[in-house]
């Protein structure tokens, strides 16, 4: 069952990063937020999938960067770079917001506490570390994917984004592992390349989905808001 819903849990996030993009810029960036947001929450479920150990929020982690891939495309580097400070402001605020809710002192009547001390309560290494690597891997995706699309002149959108998220996520991947696991874990090589593994797989699964983006879709804002691609530096 794992696996399928897997596949299924990818074309979903797919399918909503192109319904996003249809609705307009501010939908597309909404959705990369809660994203986030979501990779962050649902990291602390792991699950076997394919015979490995792996958390169950990979996809999410491709999902985001796909989907910044497809602003900068449409709407250039500018607000891409913008909606990657709103992006890292708001996990921030949700890292703060989660501890607080935490601190108050449930009454004789509550049986919730508990369950929001296990989902919660994590290392502030743990956390801090996904932000930290989070809001890196974003900058570093934003650069590639814009370096590839000066070099190819606007062409091969669908190339120039495996080569970006595969980049970003192996990045992503080695930095966390790295960072928030060393010691914690027994095989900080075996966690990187099952898990590098699995985001390849998400992105190779996407991949149809961005050639359909870039061949079908025309946001219902991009008229009235053109593009500052030739703007950025």
């Amino acid at each position: 069952m794992n696996e399928l819903l897997f596949l299924l849990h990818t074309f979903i996030i797919a399918l909503c990063c192109l319904g996003t993009l249809k609705l307009g810029k501010e939908a597309l960036i909404s959705f990369i937020c809660m994203q986030g947001i979501l990779s962050n929450l649902l990291v602390t479920k792991q699950m076997t999938l394919f015979g490995f150990n792996v958390t169950c929020s990979d996809v999410f982690a491709v999902g985001v960067i796909m989907s910044l891939n497809i602003l900068q495309e449409y709407y250039g580097k500018r607000i891409t770079q913008k909606v990657i400070w709103i992006n890292f402001s708001l996990l921030l605020i949700y890292l703060v917001m989660t501890q607080i809710h935490l601190w108050y002192i449930p009454n004789t009547f509550d049986t919730m506490h508990h369950h929001f001390v296990e989902i919660f309560s994590l290392m502030p290494r743990l956390t801090l570390s996904s932000i930290g690597v989070y809001f890196v891997v974003q900058n570093l995706d934003a650069v590639v994917f814009g370096f590839l699309k000066k070099i190819c002149h606007n062409r091969y959108f669908m190339l120039r984004s495996i080569i970006a998220l595969t980049f970003s996520q192996l990045v992503d991947t080695t930095l966390f592992s790295v960072i928030a696991l060393y010691g914690v874990v027994e095989s900080i090589s075996h966690i990187i390349i099952v898990s590098f593994v699995i985001k390849l797989a998400v992105i190779l699964l996407t991949a149809p989905f961005i050639a359909l983006a870039k061949k079908c879709i025309s946001p219902s804002d991009q008229r009235s808001e053109p593009c500052h691609t030739s703007h950025s530096k």
